[in-house]
C-alpha cells in the first residue's frame, strides 16, 4: 500500500457501514446518539445493535457458582432498561438487535464488534463543552482508541438543532500524517464520494517551539520576524504538497478537496478551521500512544479536546 507521501494511482476501495454498534449506559448521552444512528443506518442499509455492558460487581469476584444477589439485580435492571429502550426505538427504526454482556466496556464493546461484524461503533458523551476529563468520559475515550472499527462520536457540545442526518456533505479530513493517516484517508474519501461532499484536506503546523525576537541571550537560539515567516511559508509549501499527494489521481469526487495549512497550536487550529468551513464531520486518527487507558486518562489530550469541543461528530480511526 503507498505511503501518504506518494501518489496512489489506483482508485479507492468504497467503504460502507453495514452493521452499527451503539454503545449504550442508558444515559441521556448515549440515547442522543441513537438519531444519528439510525440515519446512518437508513443512508447505508445497514443493522443497528445496541450493546451495554454490565460491570462486574466490585465487592465479589465472579465465579462459576450461581451470581452474587446483587449482580442478578444488576442484570435484571438493565435487562428491563434494554428492553423499554428497544421499545423506543422499535417505533422508529424496526431492525434493532438488543446485547447485554457482563464485564467492562474496554472489553465487551471491542469484543462485540469482533464477533459481530461491526463496522462502526457510535458513542455518546457526556457533558456540553468544557475540558474536565470527566465531561468526555473516559470510557468514551478509551474505547475510541481501543475499537477495531471507526468510531462516531457524538459530543456534548453540538447544537440540537443540527440536522441529523446519514449523508454528510462538508467533511473535514485531518491529519498529522501519522500511522492513522492512510485508513482515516480511505473513509473520508469513500464518504466523499458516495454523499458528494465537500472536502477539505487540514495539516496543522505547529508554532516555532523557540521563538526569541532579539538580541540573543547566553547562546539561545533567536529568530527575527523574517526568518519566522519563512520557516512557516517553507513547512506550509511540504505540507501542501504531501496533502496534495494524497488525493487519488482517479477518485469520483464531486468536488477538488480544498488544501489547507494553518500554523497554530493543536486542537484550537483544527477546531477553529472546522467553525469556519461548517462543517458536518470531522475524520481524523486515533493515533495509540502507549497504552489506550493511559492515552485515554492523559489530561489534555488532543483528541479529548476536539471532541469535547466540536459542534459535529467525530469519526477516528486507529492505526
Amino acid at each position: 500500500m503507498p505511503t501518504v507521501t506518494q501518489p496512489q494511482h489506483q482508485q479507492q476501495q468504497v467503504l460502507g457501514f453495514k452493521r452499527i454498534l451503539v454503545a449504550t449506559d442508558f444515559s441521556d448521552a448515549s440515547q442522543r446518539v441513537l438519531p444519528w444512528a439510525f440515519a446512518i443506518a437508513r443512508h447505508y442499509g445497514a443493522e443497528v445493535y445496541l450493546v451495554h455492558a454490565i460491570p462486574p460487581d466490585a465487592r465479589e469476584p465472579i465465579t462459576v457458582d450461581p451470581l452474587p444477589k446483587a449482580l442478578d439485580r444488576d442484570w435484571t435492571q438493565a435487562e428491563e432498561s434494554m428492553r423499554h429502550l428497544a421499545g423506543q426505538v422499535r417505533e422508529h427504526f424496526r431492525e434493532i438487535h438488543t446485547l447485554l454482556k457482563q464485564g467492562p466496556a474496554s472489553v465487551v464493546i471491542p469484543s462485540v464488534i469482533q464477533s459481530e461484524g461491526i463496522d462502526l461503533l457510535i458513542l455518546g458523551t457526556h457533558g456540553r463543552g468544557g475540558l474536565k476529563k470527566l465531561v468526555l468520559g473516559s470510557v468514551a475515550e478509551e474505547l475510541l482508541r481501543l475499537a477495531p472499527c471507526p468510531v462516531l462520536t457524538i459530543g456534548g457540545n453540538i447544537p440540537a438543532a443540527m440536522p441529523v442526518t446519514g449523508d454528510f456533505q462538508r467533511i473535514l479530513f485531518a491529519t498529522d500524517f501519522g500511522p492513522a493517516a492512510e485508513k482515516v484517508l480511505q473513509y473520508a474519501l469513500s464518504l466523499g464520494e458516495q454523499n458528494k461532499a465537500k472536502l477539505w484536506f487540514l495539516h496543522m503546523v505547529p508554532p516555532l517551539p523557540i521563538v526569541n525576537v532579539g538580541p540573543e541571550p547566553y547562546g539561545v537560539p533567536t529568530y527575527t520576524g523574517e526568518e519566522l515567516a519563512q520557516w512557516e511559508a517553507t513547512q506550509r509549501q511540504e505540507s501542501q504538497k504531501k496533502l496534495k499527494q494524497m488525493i487519488p489521481l482517479e477518485n469520483k469526487l464531486a468536488f477538488e478537496p480544498e488544501l489547507v495549512t494553518v500554523t497554530d497550536f493543536l486542537p484550537e487550529g483544527i477546531l477553529t478551521v472546522a467553525a469556519e468551513r461548517n462543517v458536518d464531520l470531522i475524520a481524523m486518527g486515533a493515533n495509540r500512544t502507549g497504552s489506550a487507558r493511559t492515552a485515554a486518562h492523559a489530561p489534555w489530550t488532543v483528541l479529548h479536546h476536539i471532541i469535547a469541543e466540536a459542534r459535529c461528530p467525530i469519526l477516528t480511526v486507529t492505526a
